[in-house]
């Protein structure tokens, strides 16, 4: 959409008159990050527009809606693991995973674990009973938890495989990245974490120069390549979940999440879905990185 003549010239009005929407669903659609000016990306509702900018917007993820419902993967007496979908809280709302789950299962104790971002998939864990999830939060504490991801990372990833070992907030992250194919401008990538910090696998990647497709906070603030501006969300996916039965010691919990519809459409964009040959990169030796000169 092209500013023209006599159109408004603050963001959120402009794209209230052009889409035809609130003016609160248009702020929506600015704080969730999904509006480009120029192919940047632009958060602030009244940012002032000039004649001739050209305004984008993704499409964006939508929110839990009333009626939804959450694919459970596994299950046992105390605990089950669930799919999580984009745009869904994992707890701490009524519109949240927990609470879709809650009534499905028609479980009212239900309490998860740990989290998901709003817009990451893929496996969760949940306790049936409080005393269920006490124990599942120590198995956590004491790193007895696997957790594989899957990202979808803009540009070239160089290693074909790499330690990052990179404090966040003050505190000890690890994390280890495998290179799973180079596509045209973008890569799929295998995540493993060794530490579970905050936003941990998107702010280690963009501290290498391969940002996580679709990561409006930590990403890519510029599209140069439009095809950026099409991915509605974060791809990023957590595949799969293996533990200790926190409750029975002969037992383990291991779930795997297969990938989402979009984040397969976002890897055939770049050239890496079904009957695409992607791009071969030259064998390089694992990295570890930590200082600059690695990043």
């Amino acid at each position: 959409m092209r500013v023209g003549p006599g159109d408004p010239r603050r963001l959120q009005d402009f794209l209230a008159a052009k889409l035809k929407l609130s003016r609160r669903a248009a702020k929506d659609l600015v704080d969730r990050r999904l509006v480009w000016v120029n192919r940047k990306c632009v958060w602030i509702a009244g940012y002032a527009l000039n004649g001739g900018d050209e305004v984008e917007t993704a499409k964006a993820v939508p929110k839990a809606p009333v009626k939804f419902h959450v694919r459970v993967l596994w299950s046992d007496a105390n605990y089950l693991v669930c799919d999580k979908p984009a745009g869904v809280l994992t707890c701490g709302d009524e519109r949240s995973a927990e609470a879709i789950l809650r009534a499905q299962e028609s479980l009212p104790g239900l309490a998860a674990v740990h989290r998901l971002d709003r817009d990451t998939t893929g496996c969760v864990l949940f306790a049936k009973t409080e005393e269920a999830r006490e124990a599942a939060v120590e198995v956590f504490r004491t790193r007895r938890v696997s957790k594989t991801y899957h990202a979808i990372g803009a540009g070239e990833f160089k290693y074909q495989h790499q330690k990052i070992d990179a404090e966040l907030d003050g505190e000890s992250a690890v994390s280890y990245v495998t290179r799973e194919m180079q596509g045209d401008g973008a890569c799929f990538l295998r995540v493993r974490i060794e530490t579970g910090r905050t936003n941990q696998i998107r702010r280690h990647l963009a501290s290498v120069r391969c940002p996580v497709v679709g990561d409006r906070v930590f990403g890519l603030k510029r599209a140069r390549d439009p095809r950026l501006m099409q991915v509605p969300r974060q791809m990023l996916h957590a595949s799969t979940l293996s533990l200790p039965n926190p409750l029975d010691p002969h037992a383990e919990i291991s779930v795997h999440s297969p990938l989402p519809a979009d984040f397969r459409a976002a890897l055939g964009l770049f050239g890496m879905g079904r009957g695409k040959a992607p791009r071969r990169t030259r064998k390089s030796k694992p990295a570890a990185s930590g200082g600059k000169g690695r990043r």
